[in-house]
């Protein structure tokens, strides 16, 4: 079994004790406990190379029907948040150009996202904020049939935003603060 890195446990950490425990996402529940959520970290910095490795995870998933989603996490070469939505735009190029669109479709996270039109410090930007960069790779198929089954999808976002401002800046900042290794989460 490969040896879990600090990014794959801080991140697994942010989806436990913040995506799932406040229903940020109501499908990551059952994901969880079915133990079908994959964690993978790309080292790479280039762009290249990290596209490549994203097609590879794709492929990993086309010969894994059982791992339901992949979190494709990049600590390094990133954290510039216009640099990275770069990135997740090719990324979904390279979806269209090797016959994946209706496959896969991406979901965005990083440390500094920002909602077009809301200014950095606004607490909605917490719906998206996770310990790294991180694209979210989704099995359409499957979100489709969850989404089907769930009253009201359309209401999530809304949801989300209202929780995130009711509980504000302060509560997320730390909440992402514990998902990091040696820190202790309530």
């Amino acid at each position: 079994m490969q040896e879990q890195s600090e990014y794959h446990i801080e991140t697994a950490n942010w989806v436990n004790k913040v995506i799932m425990k406040y229903n940020i996402c109501p499908f990551a529940r059952r994901e969880v406990e079915n133990n079908s959520i994959r964690y993978i970290c790309s080292e790479n910095t280039k762009v290249k190379q990290v596209l490549k490795d994203f097609l590879s995870e794709c492929e990993y998933l086309d010969n894994h029907p059982d791992t339901e989603t992949t979190l494709f996490v990049l600590p390094r070469g990133f954290e510039g948040f216009y640099h990275y939505l770069d990135l997740v735009d090719l990324a979904n190029d390279k979806l269209l150009e090797n016959d994946y669109e209706g496959v896969y479709q991406l979901a965005s996270f990083h440390p500094d996202y920002c909602f077009d039109g809301e200014p950095q410090d606004s607490p909605t930007n917490y719906t998206n904020r996770s310990p790294y960069p991180t694209i979210h790779i989704i099995r359409e198929a499957n979100m489709e049939a969850a989404l089907a089954e769930y009253d009201e999808p359309e209401s999530i976002p809304e949801r989300n935003i209202a929780f995130a401002e009711r509980k504000g800046t302060e509560f997320f900042t730390a909440l992402l603060k514990q998902c990091k290794v040696g820190n202790k989460i309530k």
